[in-house]
């Protein structure tokens, strides 16, 4: 059977996870993260999608996007993935598939799930118990979005420049919200919306959705502690 047709909403941030083939290292070392970051930075420039936190970690990707229009994170996820897969593949003199098929991708609702998801992404490596502190990972936009570190490949939210009008304000109040850990409800949520591709809200979220899409697209059954439907 065909692949279903993946269509993003412009103006909607998106939480993609990609995986490394079985769950296997795509990052072997330092240069890795490099070269794909800088790919990266090549894609956002050639479609126009806008990067709000990402995280690289040994056997995946983490990434918060906001896309120019319907088709622009999938050109972008193409080109990004195969371009650094070849790269692999030749610097290792290896062969075969490097990523797990395609993106999982979930839709965040701004007004609920936005900030809890930079945190999400942002803390994968604390989660993972590679670190100790998130500033201690070189591979994510933590240290642009929390330190003010220059980062070109990172374009604000609209939910991140709400925490202050100039940096001075926005950084620390920022960072404060990473002195408690995540609930477990919203962790679980964020994890299963992304691992099932399926958009994360409210009610009021979702029927935007549908609405902006042109069609329904089932809600799932009453009573789970997060509100997902099938995109």
């Amino acid at each position: 059977m065909p692949r279903p047709v993946r269509m993003y909403l412009p103006g909607y941030a998106y939480h993609l996870v990609q995986r490394g083939n079985n769950r296997q290292a795509c990052f072997f070392e330092q240069q890795n993260y490099r070269v794909y970051l800088q790919y990266m930075r090549d894609g956002l420039d050639q479609y126009g999608d806008r990067l709000h936190a990402y995280c690289l970690m040994t056997n995946h990707v983490h990434l918060l996007l906001t896309p120019k229009d319907k088709d622009s994170i999938s050109k972008l996820m193409k080109v990004v993935c195969s371009r650094y897969a070849q790269y692999i593949n030749k610097k290792y003199s290896r062969t075969g598939t490097l990523w797990s098929g395609r993106h999982k991708s979930s839709a965040v609702d701004s007004d609920t799930y936005l900030l809890k998801c930079y945190r999400y992404i942002e803390l994968n490596p604390v989660t993972a118990g590679m670190v100790n502190q998130p500033q201690d990972y070189l591979w994510s936009s933590y240290h642009h979005n929390a330190l003010g570190n220059t980062n070109s490949l990172i374009s604000p939210h609209a939910c991140y420049r709400a925490l202050g009008q100039s940096k001075c304000i926005r950084l620390p109040r920022y960072r404060a919200l990473f002195k408690e850990a995540l609930s477990a409800v919203d962790y679980d949520a964020i994890r299963r919306a992304a691992q099932r591709s399926m958009p994360l809200g409210s009610d009021k979220f979702l029927a935007q959705i549908e609405t902006n899409l042109g069609r329904p697209l089932g809600y799932p059954k009453r009573g789970r502690p997060y509100k997902v439907v099938k995109f």
